[in-house]
């Protein structure tokens, strides 16, 4: 029979993330700062805002919340650390600090896209995760060609409104998207800016900076508005 061999720190991790929750437990029943768990995340509360200690989910692609409970989300703490099977992470705006190892030993991740400034970073925060980038919007500030020792990219997609692929085509309504190579952009829609609801339509991945979207549903709506966005 075959043998296993199980690396003691795979074992450490996960002892640690077992610890964590069971202290996590204890300070909520204490009625320390502790929140209860919001979704799929452990917080703490500090003047009005939110840092976020832990992710207890299993989804691969996460969302941070903006906020919880009405409170700003502000930090991050090791809330990702030992995660070996998430992906892509996506940090709001009001996100100012991540602390140390938040990131660490996240072998398959490939995507951090931040929506705001470059937050102030601790110490062993992307240690093995040796596959991410970072992605950072126009017009934020603090960004270099890398962060925290992986490469930043600016996230810049571009609709071509310029050639035989845009406007109105046999059953469609498409245009051809443009970008840094393997950029991920989700094109969203709605019916009236003035109350708008956007609702994504399509995930394109812009293997060799392009790709081109199509929208065959667009003559069952009198207008239809579009954009592109994050994941």
């Amino acid at each position: 029979m075959a043998s296993i061999f199980v690396p003691a720190v795979i074992t450490i991790i996960h002892a640690m993330k077992a610890a964590f929750k069971l202290l996590s437990m204890v300070m909520l029943l204490t009625g320390l700062t502790v929140v209860a768990v919001a979704q799929d995340f452990i917080c703490t509360t500090n003047n009005g805002t939110i840092t976020i200690l832990y992710y207890s989910g299993s989804d691969t692609a996460v969302v941070i919340p903006n906020t919880i409970d009405g409170m700003p989300v502000v930090g991050l703490k090791s809330v990702f650390f030992g995660n070996v099977n998430l992906t892509s992470v996506t940090i709001p705006n009001s996100i100012t600090n991540i602390g140390d190892y938040a990131f660490n030993t996240c072998v398959l991740l490939t995507s951090v896209y931040f929506k705001g400034n470059a937050p102030t970073l601790g110490s062993s925060v992307y240690t093995s995760a040796t596959h991410a980038t970072n992605y950072y919007l126009p017009g934020t500030t603090g960004w270099g060609a890398t962060f925290g020792g992986r490469p930043a990219v600016l996230w810049n997609p571009r609709v071509q409104t310029s050639g035989a692929g845009f406007g109105v085509r046999t059953n469609r309504f498409g245009f051809n998207l443009a970008s840094t190579n393997n950029l991920v952009v989700v094109v969203e829609v709605c019916t009236n800016l003035n109350s708008a609801v956007w609702q994504p339509v399509q995930t394109n991945t812009l293997t060799g900076g392009a790709a081109y979207f199509s929208d065959p549903q667009w003559t069952n709506f009198p207008r239809r508005f579009y954009r592109l966005a994050m994941p």
